[in-house]
Formats: structure tokens, sequence, C-alpha cells
């Protein structure tokens, strides 16, 4: 296939798979992996990823908001899809498309039921990140509210780790484990049956592989970002340099006149700005892009749909490509400048980039 686009997202689904099976491979046979996908699978384009995830054996997909699920639902997809904020205006939809969703106060909790109608839900408690959650004082009520409404399915019930990436936080994260345990078994004992339960995360899978239980929810850890370094960042983006151009010493170059050449220097545009995801932090040297195996320093302030780059020790011409993270430049080292994480950074690559998915 000819490429014709000058900014491209290549995702690796080889490299996917690979991620996905060797977090399956830390996991008991029978435990099912809900695949998380919201935010547009983190920047990687989220019906191209939730097909590939279902052939992989994913057992359902996770995303956002009805938008998300409605999208890969109509796409073909066959699994579950997990509405993680359902909200009160998308009810028709979700039944339309027959979408799960995540119950987590009592407000949703009677909306859905009123409905009269066959929904399939996972009940969330908070266990100590105070977002969303039923609380443990709720618990009795909960389940007698849940018995007016023998039409709601109970598929699972979730909490959610705040800190398990963070050694530092362990005790913090073992408490929400215990209290997770607690209610996961009384909330089980009203209900005399065993329901399936999930509160891992990848890092919760690989550092605490005795919390399980019978579902895990894989997020980052399928795009290839955590400190394991068996899992491998599926994604590089890549642009052209779309203009060279040779500047006297004493040049001012971008908004603001912010960078001044302190002697004759080539640079390049690149046409790649903010409105695409690349943080205006990381204007006048504090950010790099690849050209020719070297990190040229980003120079000037980034505009809304292009930077400027320094092309010394280059041979860089117009056309040719460079890259804006991959095996160089990471993702997780462009986080570190930015003092953010790689969420942010995937999850703000604006969608005129063109996915290109190989395999």
């Amino acid at each position: 296939m000819k490429i014709i686009h000058e900014t491209i997202l290549e995702i690796d689904l080889n490299k996917l798979a690979n991620n996905f099976n060797y977090l399956k491979s830390k996991l008991s046979p029978n435990t099912k992996i809900i695949a998380v996908i919201k935010a547009y699978a983190y920047g990687h384009g989220d019906i191209a990823i939730a097909s590939y995830l279902e052939k992989l054996g994913a057992h359902a997909l996770w995303v956002a908001d009805f938008e998300e699920g409605t999208r890969i639902r109509k796409s073909g997809i066959k699994i579950p899809i997990i509405i993680a904020n359902p909200g009160a205006k998308s009810t028709q939809q979700i039944i339309d498309n027959k979408l799960d969703v995540v119950i987590y106060n009592s407000e949703l909790l009677h909306l859905y039921g009123k409905l009269d109608k066959e929904i399939k839900i996972h009940i969330k408690f908070d266990t100590g990140m105070n977002r969303y959650g039923f609380d443990a004082s709720e618990l009795d009520k909960l389940a007698a509210d849940l018995l007016k409404y023998p039409k709601l399915k109970i598929q699972s019930i979730c909490s959610h780790l705040a800190a398990s990436d963070n050694i530092e936080k362990d005790s913090f994260t073992n408490d929400q484990f215990q209290v997770f345990e607690n209610l996961s078994n009384s909330f089980s004992k009203r209900f005399n049956q065993l329901i399936d339960r999930h509160i891992l995360n990848t890092n919760g899978v690989l550092r605490f592989p005795n919390k399980e239980y019978e579902m895990v929810r894989l997020g980052i850890g399928l795009y290839g970002l955590s400190n394991d370094n068996n899992l491998q960042q599926v994604s590089t983006l890549k642009s052209v340099i779309s203009q060279v151009r040779i500047i006297k010493e004493g040049s001012k170059v971008g908004y603001n006149a912010s960078f001044v050449a302190k002697e004759d220097m080539i640079i390049g545009v690149v046409p790649f700005g903010y409105a695409d995801g690349l943080n205006r932090k990381l204007s006048t040297k504090n950010g790099v892009i690849i050209v020719q195996n070297i990190a040229c320093p980003i120079i000037g302030k980034i505009s809304m749909d292009s930077c400027m780059i320094n092309l010394k020790g280059t041979t860089a011409k117009t056309g040719d490509e460079v890259i804006i993270f991959g095996e160089k430049n990471t993702i997780s080292s462009i986080a570190n400048k930015l003092g953010t994480i790689p969420y942010e950074i995937f999850s703000s690559l604006n969608r005129r980039i063109k996915r290109i998915y190989s395999c």
C-alpha cells in the first residue's frame, strides 16, 4: 500500500499480540481478560484494535462512554463492551447496541433498573481512590435495591487500584485489596453465588499476581508501556521534513521570536504541532525529533500544525522521514520531560493522524 500521508502512526499488531500473550501468561488459564480501549484505544484507533483483540481472545472490551461503545459495536464486534461511565442520557443507545454498563451509584442503579429492560451490569465499589463506586456503608441498601430489578443481570464486581505501579504505596494498595475482598465476599453471599471480580490493571497483574480473581483489566500494558521489558511499545509516530531553511546567526525562529540563532544554521520544518498532540512544553530545545538516527532539538515555539528542528549533523532534505516517537525518543522519555504520564501523550494524539496497521 502506498502511503500518501505525511504524518502517520504506525501500529505493529504483532507487538500488540506479544503484549497480550505475555500478560496472559501471567494469569491462570481461566482468568478472563477485559481489554481497555477507551480514548480511541489510547490514541491507537479503537475499531482496528478492538477487532484484533477480539481475535486474540479478549473476553470483553472496556470503554469510557456510550459513543465509544456504539461505534465499536457497529463495527461488527461481538464480545461484551463495557461502558465505564454510562451517564443518564444514553440509555436507549446502550440498550439498542447491547452494551454492558458499570453501575457506581444509586442514581444510575435506579435509572437503569426502572427501564425494565434486560441489561448486563457491573457493580463498582470504591476501595480508597474516592472516584467512582459504591461505599462499603451502602452495601446492604445496594443489595436490597438490586433485588427489585431482576432484569439487571450482574456480570461482575469491580474496583480500581490507585497506585499499583508505586512500590512506596504498596501498603495503601494492599489496603484496597483487603477492602475489595471483604466487599466482594459479602456482596456475593447476599446473592448466593460467586460473581466474577476484577481489580487488577496491568501493573497489578505484573506486581500482585495473587490478586487476579476471575477477571483482569489490561490497558496501558497492551500498548507496551510499563516497567517490564518484555512489553513492547506498539506504535511509532513518523512525519517528514516539509521545508529546509538556511538561516544566519541572529535570525529568529518561531512565534514570539523566542529562538535566536547563535550561529548560521540549517533548520527543518516538520508538519506536526500542538494540535496534533506535540506538547508546547517541548519547545526550544526541550524536545527532540529523530532524523537520520540523530536527536534533533526542537527550536522556537511549537506551532499549531508544525514545529522547527535543528538539522545540525544530518544531511536531511525536504521529504525525508522523521520520527517523533518510537524505539528512540520513547513515549516514556517524552513523558518524563513533561512531568506527565504516557497515557496523556497517547490520548492527546489528534485523530487526523493517519493510523497504519501491520502484522
